[in-house]
């Protein structure tokens, strides 16, 4: 039989490699990224798995990326940025970094793959974050990103009812944009504290496999200290 297929973005490193590694045993895998030597050696570690790069901002290479494809059961999108700082510090093009990838460019690739989810009763799976939930100071950008994520989430869940939509929160997690956060914040890395990335993929795992007749719309994911 003819095994479904999976995209997910910022498949390179992350919770986006931890989330290939948990579907490639039920799942095709599209790796979605930039850096294509990260997603070579991820392609050959996995069987059935291959490379996807595109630039995820670029309106015409994500079209491009897109026409190709026949078949497409679940999209991941876990590909994103995090620039911290003071509102008051925080400047037009901060924002519209944020919002490009963070927000703009999952709209455009989910928009664009639809036909394929519809055909497929397909999921989409958004890699959201506990600042989707809340915000804190200095995580404006970041945070106001994620809250549009999420409404997005919701509102895709409500216009495509044969298409599964789950919005998955992690606290901190152990990654290298997780390391690039504590140097904005001058803070240590401390990773007994954070949340592991298999830890988050196992969470989108479950989502993915759960029954036809279950719909997993939101997943609170919290790390528990280590010892």
């Amino acid at each position: 039989m003819t095994r479904p297929v999976a995209l997910i973005t910022g498949a390179s490193r992350g919770i986006g490699a931890a989330t290939a590694r948990a579907l490639a045993p039920t799942h095709d895998l599209l790796l979605g990224g930039r850096d294509t030597d990260a997603l070579a050696a991820l392609a050959d570690e996995l069987g059935g798995a291959r490379p996807w790069p595109v630039e995820l901002t670029d309106p015409d290479a994500l079209a491009g990326a897109v026409s190709p494809l026949d078949r497409l059961d679940v999209l991941v999108h876990s590909a994103g940025i995090a620039e911290l700082g003071a509102l008051a510090d925080t400047g037009a093009d901060a924002w519209r970094r944020t919002f490009d990838l963070n927000v703009v460019a999952v709209a455009e690739l989910t928009r664009l793959a639809l036909p394929l989810l519809r055909a497929a009763r397909g999921h989409v799976v958004l890699v959201n974050s506990g600042a989707g939930l809340r915000a804190n100071p200095n995580w404006g950008a970041y945070a106001a990103s994620k809250f549009a994520l999420r409404a997005y989430a919701d509102v895709l869940r409500a216009e495509e009812e044969d298409v599964r939509v789950t919005s998955v929160h992690p606290g901190r997690v152990d990654t290298p944009m997780q390391r690039g956060v504590r140097e904005q914040e001058s803070g240590d890395y401390e990773p007994n504290l954070y949340l592991r990335a298999e830890s988050v993929a196992a969470a989108v795992l479950g989502a993915v496999l759960a029954g036809e007749d279950a719909h997993v719309t939101e997943v609170v994911v919290r790390p528990r200290p280590r010892p």
